[in-house]
């Protein structure tokens, strides 16, 4: 019977499923080859979701009879899935820019931090700054990280550290995810340092009695959704027994943990390049995922830059990476179901890269805004070079 449809992508000379027997992850001996079609079509519905992906040729005489809001010839294209940033710190005000130079010149982090940098100096900042301020140069960064290929991006709080600027964070993530067409997975960081004044076993009952009842008000009525929970548990921040306590408590009224720690070690500039483990991780069965942890301390919105990174710094393969930064990711977030690979009946998130094979995406290092042509999220163009 005869209907209409959003999109309908023909003839790519690539469609890099990354999935295509339904796994929610990949690991190991799953990821040496991805699922890619050669010389197919990809159709996705007026609800977001894709209907079919197959054969350019198949495609056509099923939908013959079909209406679409919008086509686009993928001819010597690839499509991929969109790409998903599993880690950032999108939110703040103050720039540190300075910190850059001081870093070079052999300053730790925990030399900066001593100084009156790092977070400290993000938290001031934040704090007076206007809602409406963080909105504007929040939106700006999500629109870059789009224009890069991600489709869906965790974001945190975590430059507060007092309720007030955390529930005003996390308004500002609930209203970009409402009003902009890129997918927002949030997350309550509140403990991401230990305020001033305070230990962290202060720091944690604060958080368990007061922030994390009043984020669970406000759920319920609709103000705020929040998605994750994530504690910065590191030597001098908040220890083993204060994270476990925070992350349970988070758990206990229904959100994901979101963890990340051990990343303030006090290295030296020169150390800075010593890279997470991947290759012995990803030998071993771990399911990997990449981040860009985008933040005033790592400024950096490009998943494809990411990928180039962990191939050639953490000798991860092309095809690992893809899966680290799409699949993988979406089920670090817990969205694996509905995100992160081309399958029927997932959520229609992709990007069309011009390019007659997707590997071009990792390889050419810094080239995306010239590859990447669309990018699209639930079917719609978000996106046109």
């Amino acid at each position: 019977m005869a209907g209409g449809h959003r999109l309908l992508l023909e003839n790519a000379r690539q469609v890099v499923m990354v999935c295509g027997r339904g796994e929610r992850f990949l690991a190991r001996d799953a990821l040496r080859s991805l699922a890619v079609l050669e010389g197919a079509s990809l159709v996705v519905g007026t609800d977001g979701l894709i209907k079919a992906i197959g054969p350019a040729d198949a495609i056509q005489k099923m939908f013959s009879e079909e209406t679409f809001e919008e086509r686009i010839d993928c001819s010597g294209k690839c499509i991929l899935p969109g790409l998903v940033d599993a880690h950032t710190h999108p939110v703040w005000a103050g720039e540190r820019v300075h910190e850059f130079a001081m870093k070079l010149a052999g300053a730790t982090y925990m030399d900066i931090h001593q100084a009156g940098g790092g977070i400290n100096f993000t938290v001031e900042h934040t704090r007076q700054a206007s809602e409406e301020e963080l909105f504007c140069s929040f939106q700006e960064r999500l629109q870059r990280m789009m224009r890069a290929g991600t489709t869906l991006v965790e974001c945190k709080s975590g430059y507060g550290l007092n309720l007030e600027t955390e529930l005003k964070m996390l308004r500002v993530i609930e209203r970009a995810r409402r009003q902009l067409p890129i997918g927002i997975s949030a997350t309550y960081c509140g403990a991401h340092s230990v305020p001033k004044g305070k230990t962290a076993p202060e720091a944690a009952d604060e958080i368990i009695n007061s922030h994390l009842p009043k984020l669970k008000e406000l759920g319920r009525s609709g103000e705020i959704h929040v998605d994750n929970i994530d504690v910065f548990c590191e030597k001098g921040v908040f220890d083993l027994s204060s994270t476990r306590r925070i992350l349970q408590s988070g758990k206990e009224m229904g959100l994901q943990i979101n963890f990340h720690g051990d990343e303030l070690h006090p290295m030296k500039a020169a150390e800075v390049l010593k890279q997470p483990r991947a290759r012995k991780m990803l030998d071993e069965g771990v399911i990997v995922a990449l981040g860009s942890d985008f933040n005033p301390n790592a400024y950096c919105f490009s998943m494809p830059v990411v990928m180039h990174l962990a191939c050639v710094n953490m000798r991860m393969s092309m095809p690992e990476a893809l899966a680290a930064a799409t699949i993988n990711a979406a089920y670090a977030l817990g969205k694996s179901d509905t995100h992160g690979s081309l399958e029927v009946g997932k959520q229609g998130d992709l990007i069309i890269i011009n390019s007659s094979r997707w590997e071009h995406l990792i390889y050419q290092f810094g080239g995306h805004h010239e590859l990447i042509e669309y990018v699209v999220a639930k079917g719609k163009v978000i996106y046109k070079k």
